[in-house]
């Protein structure tokens, strides 16, 4: 696959860009990066891989239409709306309210459950980083958890250790190499 070529420009620069000049093209590119989220989007409420890919193309024309009359500030919760009001109210014409409203507590269960596996897996790897950092020799431990976690600068731990900033740039810099490690190696073991 191409690598996209307008990769280091962020959504808010393209969308400014597209409303200086109206060139469709700011939101084209705009809308490529997002055509994945809104397929999956779609396919999850409609269970339909050609209703989702149509509704993806409805989408885009709705979205190109509306950002013309409209200024909008955040583009991917933006569409992010867009796309799951319009497959709602496809689900509305075909299937009823009650279709509708199922589909949204079991959309809005499986948000709750991702929601979950991600708190879960950030507590696991924050009990890792934590046991991790107590396995590091003490230098690098006290210089790592002096800078990352009470935010201080080099100057300021070598103030508060005693080392040289030499010492504490190089402690601070393989304690986070042999940190990196240590919590690859337990992540792979759980």
């Amino acid at each position: 696959m191409a690598k996209d070529p307008f990769a280091h420009i962020e959504d808010k620069e393209l969308l400014d860009k597209f409303y200086h000049d109206g060139n469709n093209q700011w939101l084209g590119i705009l809308l490529q990066r997002y055509t994945l989220l809104l397929l999956g989007l779609c396919m999850k409420y409609l269970k339909n891989e050609e209703e989702a890919k149509d509704c993806v193309q409805q989408i885009f024309l709705k979205a190109i239409t509306e950002l013309q009359k409209y200024k909008v500030d955040y583009f991917k919760s933006w569409l992010y709306m867009v796309a799951k009001n319009h497959c709602l109210m496809k689900l509305r014409e075909s299937h009823g309210k009650y279709a509708v409203e199922v589909t949204e507590n079991i959309a809005r269960q499986d948000d709750e459950t991702d929601l979950k596996l991600q708190l879960h897996e950030k507590d696991r790897t924050l009990n890792t980083l934590h046991d991790s950092l107590h396995e590091l020799n003490e230098e690098q431990k006290q210089c790592v958890t002096l800078f990352y976690l009470q935010k201080k600068s080099y100057q300021e731990i070598a103030d508060t250790t005693g080392y040289t900033l030499l010492q504490v740039k190089s402690y601070i810099q393989n304690g986070k190499r042999n940190l990196k490690l240590i919590i690859q190696k337990k992540l792979k073991q759980n």
